[in-house]
């Protein structure tokens, strides 16, 4: 008996439109094998560990997840074989797209882009280059999924199914199509055959690569006017959801779409540089006598033009450096650490902040977060760079953990939505609902006020958020002062994406706050 699936049919063509791009055009340069190219010398292809060690955030609260809705019986469907290992060459296009496709699927049922690539890696069984060539493609779907599912709704008369066959599409319309100004990685006609082949691997879509290959073709051949049709449309002009779109521009009417525009661009590599081994002057030097260019965006931030692994960074896994944004790196400054001084850092993990502190000053740390795993991080961080701190394994609004003795700084970088940080994690925007705002606003509060009461009198709060929005920040470090009579210091407050020669950081938000003496 044969196996007869239903597969999705194309919309028809409204007009035959003239396309400005042939899909026998082969520019120079780009592969027309299924391989994937060979990493440039001066421009990599594909970033491996050192964009997963950037894009760790400082704090980055739990996503939320919708709950499943269930199906009438007569809709029931076999569960996706998101663990299938397909049979294809380790080093060829086709895998990195089917990795990336399911990747992309884990996301969309509510897991987090790095715990979905981990999924994806133990499962596959890949190569360190397939590794970083999964993920490259993984993170550009990421930011151009709005643009890539607008498309794909012009295209085919409903969403794709199963979830891996919509990502595989998305996967392969982000590389097809990449942002302005940018040069795709590959030749157009090699991702469409490695995208074919692709989903003929798999025994979930495999009845569908035809669809595959009508879908990618006709977008090759009617290319600008699909383009301009779907861009009239919020969620691919920008990659937001629309009420992401519509919190933005509430909040910041002036500088909305430059808010926006940075969360669609590529992170830098920043390093801190360990001011208790080197200074800045001498690391950029060591760093051209490696052929590494970069420059100075901080008083310890440096930022490589290119990115690389994190083995090639001299200096690296002997604690000289550490990869951290050049906004994040503002935490220890503003506390105004001396030695001798007994220091809390809650919601510490992944530990870039403890670390931070313990190389400005000889310091009693205690670093305290919820998430054990996430906690061993901190102590592998500070192995790294020889220092110690005691560490909890506690929720910082509770205060069982605590000893009875008071602090003298406290640094709260509590949970939040993220919003500052899309850059680094452009799956936020896809994971999070507006209704997470008040949640973890509220959660924040609880953890301020708890917090309060473990710092000592004139002693000092620094209190850190990696969010955009208002409520998260600004109101909420107003509404704490008004709560405990705190004095509020100078801190930077709120600082918006940014990136260019003297400045490039992530979208964070600084209150400092000092206790009465009385």
């Amino acid at each position: 008996m044969t196996d007869k699936r239903p597969t999705l049919t194309l919309k028809p063509k409204a007009k035959p439109a003239r396309s400005t791009t042939s899909e026998r055009v082969r520019p120079s340069g780009s592969r027309t094998d299924g391989a994937m190219p060979a990493k440039p010398a001066a421009k990599p292809t594909y970033r491996p560990s050192a964009e997963r060690e950037a894009a760790t955030p400082e704090r980055r609260a739990p996503l939320t997840r919708e709950a499943p809705r269930l199906r009438e019986s007569h809709q029931a469907k076999v569960a996706p074989q998101r663990d299938y290992r397909p049979d294809l060459k380790s080093d060829s296009l086709a895998l990195a797209l089917l990795g990336a496709a399911n990747a992309v699927a884990r996301v969309r049922g509510g897991s987090a882009l790095p715990q979905a690539l981990a999924g994806v890696f133990t499962a596959y069984d890949v190569t360190p280059q397939a590794r970083g060539a999964i993920q490259d493609i993984a993170y550009r779907t990421m930011r151009q999924l709005g643009r890539s599912d607008t498309l794909l709704g012009l295209m085919t008369t409903k969403a794709p199914e199963p979830p891996m066959l919509a990502g595989l599409l998305s996967a392969a319309l982000a590389l097809l199509d990449p942002p302005q100004g940018t040069q795709p990685p590959y030749e157009a006609f090699t991702v469409v055959d490695q995208a074919v082949n692709a989903a003929a691997s798999h025994p979930d879509f495999a009845h569908a690569k035809a669809m595959v290959n009508a879908v990618l073709r006709r977008f090759l051949r009617e290319r600008e006017a699909l383009v301009a049709q779907a861009l009239g449309q919020p969620l691919a002009r920008w990659n937001y959801p629309q009420w992401w779109i519509d919190s933005t521009r509430a909040a910041y009417p002036e500088q909305w779409e430059s808010i926006l525009a940075a969360g669609n661009v590529h992170p830098p590599l920043t390093l801190r540089v360990n001011r208790r081994r080197t200074d800045v002057d001498t690391y950029l030097a060591t760093l051209a006598e490696a052929g590494i260019e970069a420059g100075r965006v901080g008083p310890s931030a440096v930022r490589l033009a290119q990115a690389v692994n994190v083995s090639q960074i001299p200096g690296f896994h002997e604690g000289v450096v550490s990869v951290q944004d050049a906004g994040a790196q503002l935490a220890a400054p503003l506390l105004d650490l001396h030695d001798g001084m007994r220091v809390l850092d809650a919601c510490a993990a992944p530990g870039g902040k403890s670390g931070h502190i313990l190389e400005t000053a000889d310091v009693d740390l205690t670093s305290v977060d919820a998430d054990p795993q996430r906690l061993a991080r901190v102590g592998d961080n500070l192995g790294r760079l020889g220092l110690q701190a005691k560490l909890i394994a506690a929720e910082a609004q509770d205060s069982g953990w605590w000893d009875g003795q008071q602090y003298d700084r406290i640094l709260a970088d509590v949970p939040c939505t993220a919003s500052g940080i899309v850059r680094r994690h452009p799956d936020i925007r896809w994971l999070r609902r507006k209704s997470d705002t008040l949640q973890l606003a509220t959660l924040s509060s609880k953890i301020l006020d708890n917090l309060w009461q473990m710092l000592l009198p004139n002693g000092k709060l620094l209190f850190v958020t990696c969010s955009l929005w208002p409520q998260e920040s600004e109101a909420q470090a107003a509404a704490f002062a008004a709560r405990h009579n705190a004095l509020r210091l100078d801190a930077p407050g709120q600082l918006l994406p940014a990136s260019g020669a003297a400045q490039d950081h992530d979208g964070l938000f600084y209150a400092l706050f000092q206790k009465n003496a009385a």
